[in-house]
């Protein structure tokens, strides 16, 4: 299912962004107990790193404030991009359910999930997995190689993005316009429900293997974006948390 990698200065966060997962430094969970993995309520941001893309000069604002006796994420944008890394990776059959609360501003007038020119959202979340060089085949293996050289890291093996859409989608899983091997997952559509608060589950192991027909790999990690570059347009989006966790028993 691999297609040929686009030009590393054009691929936008589906594989641009994902490349720093392979530099995680937070180590794996030795086994946990506890039904929820790990839930971030944003009372700061150092469990998260930024990361900013090379040809774009203009960066979406990310602050942890607090609202109403809430602390927030807050995400600005302005013809900007820039995204956010969790610094934590998580076993995806252990831990499948990811959980998290969410309100933006405003969708962009101009947003369109098929094109590149409109691959602008007011807010994503994304599971980002980890490529295992030992796991691939010979094809596989070369491309990342060579991109490994171009980088200095592996990219990822492939990414889901739970996504805001800017209008009602036709289809409930699509290719990202810069890298089928990232698939993305409308949970909300259109303007009908901006400015209000709205909970998402999702199961990350189904969702995985509808999009791409296979299993995933073991390991992923956690990123979120509000980007408008591509638009020129600007938004304020928000994450009141999120956390990772296992099915009920």
């Amino acid at each position: 299912m691999m297609r040929s990698v686009p030009d590393p200065d054009r691929v936008r966060l589906a594989a641009a962004l994902c490349c720093t997962v392979g530099l995680l430094s937070a180590g794996l969970p030795a086994g946990e107990p506890d039904r929820v993995l790990f839930r971030d309520e944003f009372r700061d941001l150092d469990d998260w790193r930024s990361y900013r893309f090379r040809d774009v000069s203009r960066h979406t604002r990310y602050t942890a404030e607090t609202r109403d006796g809430r602390h927030l994420l807050v995400a600005r944008s302005d013809a900007s991009a820039s995204g956010l890394i969790h610094r934590r990776r998580f076993r995806v059959r252990e831990y499948p359910l990811l959980r998290w609360r969410w309100r933006v501003s405003n969708v962009y007038a101009a947003g369109n999930a098929e094109t590149r020119e409109g691959d602008d959202y007011p807010l994503r979340v994304y599971v980002l997995f980890q490529y295992k060089p030992e796991q691939a085949d010979l094809l596989t293996s070369l491309k990342y190689e060579t991109l490994k050289r171009i980088r200095g890291r592996y990219p990822p093996h492939s990414s889901l993005a739970y996504f805001w859409a800017n209008r009602p989608q036709t289809t409930a899983i699509l290719p990202n316009p810069y890298t089928a091997r990232c698939m993305m997952i409308p949970l909300r559509q259109g303007p009908a429900e901006t400015g209000e608060w709205h909970e998402e589950e999702v199961d990350i192991l189904a969702d995985y293997r509808r999009a791409f027909g296979e299993e995933p790999p073991a390991t992923a990690a956690l990123a979120v974006m509000n980007d408008a570059d591509d638009t020129g347009e600007r938004s304020t989006s928000f994450l009141d948390f999120v956390e990772v966790c296992r099915r009920e028993p």
